[in-house]
């Protein structure tokens, strides 16, 4: 049987001059980028100002890198802290070593500070970002590839992938200058996840088309997705890790981080949010009462075209769709009280599903109580009407 393999390449370092340009570096810019486009695009259909992603980004992405490379060097720490280890090999971030649970997390980090300072409520970033996210995920994954690492086991499959020996970013060569590989094909694990990750992108952009979804339930989604393929996508990896009753860190991790995610979607409910400003930054609309023909998302709000009347918002409130949508035909601002009706408070809280609107059980008592008093006093009354004035009419009530 003829087995036509994938073939990888022979390496993933090139040289610009003194420069090193490395694939696998490439391929994580890359998809930066493209989950950067996504995300702004998303944001400003729901009311962010034009490139506040970038303002998002320059905090997310530094702190996602340093969470990634943390949650590597906690998880592997025998490479950096063991009798062998080097402490100081676990700055080299260069000589590879990221995790993605640590650069969510971190990148979550940094969004968070990103988005109070703009003052946007950071479910909707996330929401935005979730479809961006595992297709960036999918482009970086491909600089595996280049390194020629995280494959699977041994395979006779068509698209088994060719393996071969890596040394500072080049493939061994024999002695005829031919590179060495690894007996067999095997499973390329790496580029299961990169197809696992566009169908979660297009899951998670078709439900949240579908249904709205808000208040972080997207990105709920997006985390549910990926790690229930992450599971058995890690299942079939044969790389080195540590184990934990027999399986690996990561598989235990996408179990937990799975359960978190279901938890907080079937918890959490309220409408999709969109974003008018606050303290500043409303629209006036045209003489003639018509509503700008771009839209609300689409006014340049830089500095230069901003006129001293209309400055800059202090921060952005969330809304419904229905009241943004209004937001954007007309340019009034609502209400502060309009949220409740939207399912949400001020400053983009769900308000507690579980609420009673049923009055206490006091409120209920003390009108039927008065009720009761004025009763008793009526038929005093009208029994010291018929007796004379023998009897006062206050009597009913003192000697109730």
């Amino acid at each position: 049987m003829t087995v036509a393999a994938i073939p990888s390449p022979t390496t993933s370092v090139w040289q610009l001059g003194p420069v090193p340009i490395r694939a696998y570096a490439l391929c994580i810019v890359l998809g930066i980028v493209v989950a950067c486009l996504v995300t702004e695009a998303r944001l400003r259909r729901r009311g962010a100002p034009p490139w506040a992603v970038l303002d998002i980004a320059v905090w997310a992405v530094p702190f996602g890198i340093i969470g990634a490379r943390i949650y590597h060097v906690i998880t592997s720490p025998q490479h950096y802290f063991g009798a062998d280890g080097n402490p100081l090999a676990a700055f080299k971030i260069w000589e590879g070593g990221l995790g993605i649970w640590g650069a969510v997390a971190g990148g979550a980090v940094g969004a968070w500070l990103a988005a109070r300072q703009l003052g946007i409520p950071l479910t909707v970033v996330a929401d935005a970002l979730a479809p961006g996210l595992p297709l960036a995920q999918a482009i970086g994954r491909f600089g595996n590839w280049f390194n020629n690492e995280l494959f699977g086991g041994p395979t006779t499959l068509p698209w088994g992938l060719e393996v071969h020996r890596m040394a500072a970013g080049h493939a061994e060569r024999d002695l005829n200058g031919n590179p060495i590989t690894e007996p067999g094909l095997y499973h390329p694990t790496f580029a299961y996840e990169a197809l696992w990750n566009v169908g979660v992108a297009l899951l998670v952009f078709a439900l949240d088309r579908r249904f709205k979804l808000g208040r972080g339930r997207a990105f709920a989604l997006y985390v549910m997705g990926y790690t229930a393929g992450r599971f058995w996508i890690e299942l079939m990896r044969t790389d080195e890790a540590n184990l934990i009753l027999g399986l690996r860190v990561n598989v235990w991790t996408s179990v937990l981080v799975f359960l978190g995610a279901l938890a907080y979607f079937v918890r959490v409910r309220g409408p999709q949010e969109f974003l008018v400003p606050v303290g500043g930054g409303h629209v006036a609309l045209p003489a003639s009462g018509d509503a700008p023909a771009s839209g609300v998302s689409q006014v340049d709000v830089s500095a230069a075209a901003r006129p001293a009347a209309n400055p800059a918002p202090q921060g952005y409130r969330a809304v419904d769709e229905k009241t943004y949508r209004h937001y954007e035909q007309t340019g009034e601002l609502p209400d502060d009280d309009d949220d409740d009706d939207a399912g949400l408070t001020d400053d983009g809280e769900l308000l507690d599903d579980f609420a009673d609107d049923e009055p206490d059980d006091d409120e209920l008592d003390e009108p039927a109580v008065e009720a009761d008093e004025v009763d008793r006093a009526r038929a005093a009354k009208t029994s010291a009407a018929g007796e004379g004035s023998q009897r006062p009419a206050a009597r009913g009530v003192e000697d109730r």
